[in-house]
């Protein structure tokens, strides 16, 4: 069990992952570009570790225009194939061919719902579950709710959006407070003033 003060312990010490820790997981988020990018990202970790798309992120930015949602929905297949051939990203072709898929759902949401924020967090009743974990193995891999997201994400056309994925896409942006009680960012995360 962690000490209270000291961070999850899932990050370790390397830089990177603390610095994604402490600045980013599980900070509410509403705009549709970053929880576009998470949601890529995180299928994209699907079988490896964060770590590996974490160092990769600014890859991943640069060769998918920023997570654009139209600039993606747009991508040529030339232009899928030259991201295969780039070492700075997952080379797998089902998840570099599903940063167009889900751009072009998401499109689709977003002309049916107007954005794709409200529509996301609706899966959570538009705000955070706090949880109350005090060791990493209190912490499941899916829930209810990423069980609904990902089986309505389907329907939608997204892909990479299994239930685990989709319960880390939620613990990344803030839908979940996943800390544990004795990290402080379980507490700092919880005074974020959420938009009215």
């Amino acid at each position: 069990m962690a000490k209270k003060g000291e961070r999850c312990p899932w990050c370790g010490d390397d830089p990177d992952y603390v610095r994604y820790h402490d600045e980013q997981w599980g900070v509410p988020c509403f705009d549709d570009q970053h929880l576009f990018e998470m949601l890529c990202l995180e299928g994209a970790q699907a079988g490896l570790s964060w770590i590996t798309i974490l160092r990769k992120r600014e890859n991943y930015r640069k060769r998918f225009h920023h997570f654009d949602i139209v600039r993606c929905a747009r991508m040529t297949d030339d232009a899928l194939a030259k991201a295969l051939g780039d070492a700075g990203i997952v080379r797998n072709r089902l998840k570099v061919h599903a940063v167009r898929k889900n751009a072009q759902a998401a499109i689709r949401v977003i002309e049916r719902e107007g954005t794709l924020a409200p529509w996301l967090w609706s899966f959570v009743n538009d705000k955070p579950i706090t949880n109350t974990f005090r060791t990493l193995k209190d912490v499941p891999a899916s829930t209810q709710q990423s069980v609904a997201m990902s089986k309505t994400l389907k329907k939608e056309g997204f892909t990479f959006v299994g239930p685990t994925i989709c319960y880390a896409f939620m613990q990344a942006t803030g839908m979940v407070n996943d800390h544990l009680v004795t990290c402080p960012r379980h507490t700092a995360v919880q005074r974020i003033r959420l938009p009215k």
